[in-house]
């Protein structure tokens, strides 16, 4: 698979738009502040996994991936949310000096600069970014949308105003990172104030020493529900166009004979019509669902609500194995979800751990 060139920039629940005229200068100055430079791909890797030999010759090896939406918003949505990114940064620094950091850190509503900032400041050694505020959609063969929901776009509901930021995606780790492809969504697959964030989808290639083929990563950001602002038709059509690029995308960066890990905010929460899309498109099994009808393969840290815990999240996971390399989750659990400041977490999202182990 031929690399793409690095895209940038993310998204915005901006349910308090005020006057366009006097907010959005405000917000596109926040938001265009500069984010910090990445090394050019490939990317050497830092350090080598821990490899164990069994007995009858297979080899595994433990892999732990963040995703976290780290609510990195410009003002005057976010107002100092650069104290949050710094107080995570520094968390996820100090669990590196314990050796305890996640190896692999996926990032969501990486807005401002210093939520760009949170790997270097974590100490992780590489990074790619997601689709940038200026960056325009490939064509993947997606007819163009129906004419009566672009005619009802408003430009008080942050529609046909333009993006105001990129898709704040990210990926920090100290593997090597071999290439990216990535793209926004279509212009018009959007609804509400998601429309002023250029969401989209990205998929890295890591090289981890030790362990015979790459690790497909996949991170992404979908179209909110009432954050949005707008009808819920209207947020579910937006969705249902970006799943559907979601899938066409994975069908030219995806591949199926390297092992494959997924995350971010998929905005399924509670929605049937949501989840089953997201289940429909993405290759392999969501973490949860696997490790609560097989709860003995799991050690499972937070407590579950219900019986059906898949359904009760934003922030979803999942895998898929390769044609040499077995992916399986071993333990799932929170970061970020301890009072921080006035009682709150740093984010509005909890920070979902998972450990994979990967078996050849």
């Amino acid at each position: 698979m031929a690399a793409r060139p690095a895209l940038r920039h993310a998204r915005l629940h901006l349910s308090a738009l005020c006057l366009p005229a006097l907010c959005l200068p405000a917000l596109t100055l926040t938001a265009c502040a500069s984010h910090p430079a990445l090394a050019p791909l490939p990317q050497a890797p830092v350090r080598a996994a821990s490899i164990e030999t069994a007995p009858d010759g297979s080899r595994t090896t433990t892999v732990s991936v963040l995703i976290y939406n780290v609510a990195g918003l410009p003002a005057p949505r976010g107002k100092n949310r650069g104290v949050a990114m710094d107080h995570i940064a520094d968390q996820l620094a100090a669990m590196k000096r314990a050796g305890t950091a996640p190896d692999i850190v996926m990032l969501q509503e990486a807005f401002i600069a210093k939520a760009g900032k949170i790997g270097a400041r974590a100490g992780y050694a590489n990074g790619v970014r997601g689709p940038l505020r200026t960056d325009r959609a490939m064509d993947l063969g997606l007819a163009p949308m129906v004419k009566d929901f672009k005619n009802d776009r408003r430009i008080v509901k942050g529609e046909r105003i333009g993006k105001l930021t990129s898709s704040g995606l990210y990926i920090f780790t100290d593997f090597g990172i071999e290439s990216v492809m990535q793209t926004p969504f279509g212009g018009n697959s959007c609804a509400g104030f998601d429309c002023l964030a250029n969401k989209g989808v990205m998929l890295a290639r890591i090289s981890i020493p030790g362990v015979p083929e790459p690790l497909q990563l996949f991170n992404t950001h979908l179209n909110a529900r009432g954050a949005a602002k707008v009808p819920l038709e209207r947020t579910n059509q937006a969705y249902e166009r970006q799943i559907v690029e979601t899938g066409l995308f994975l069908k030219r960066a995806y591949d199926p004979a390297l092992p494959f890990l997924y995350g971010g905010d998929f905005n399924t929460r509670h929605s049937d019509f949501r989840y089953g899309a997201k289940v429909e498109t993405m290759p392999g099994a969501d973490v949860r669902h696997y490790c609560a009808i097989k709860p003995n393969s799991c050690e499972v840290i937070p407590s579950w609500d219900g019986d059906a815990p898949w359904m009760d999240t934003q922030d979803i996971q999942g895998f898929a194995s390769g044609a040499r390399v077995k992916v399986t989750p071993v333990r799932i659990d929170a970061l970020f979800d301890e009072p921080w400041k006035k009682g709150e977490p740093p984010s509005d999202h909890d920070g979902f751990l998972v450990t994979y182990r990967l078996q050849w």
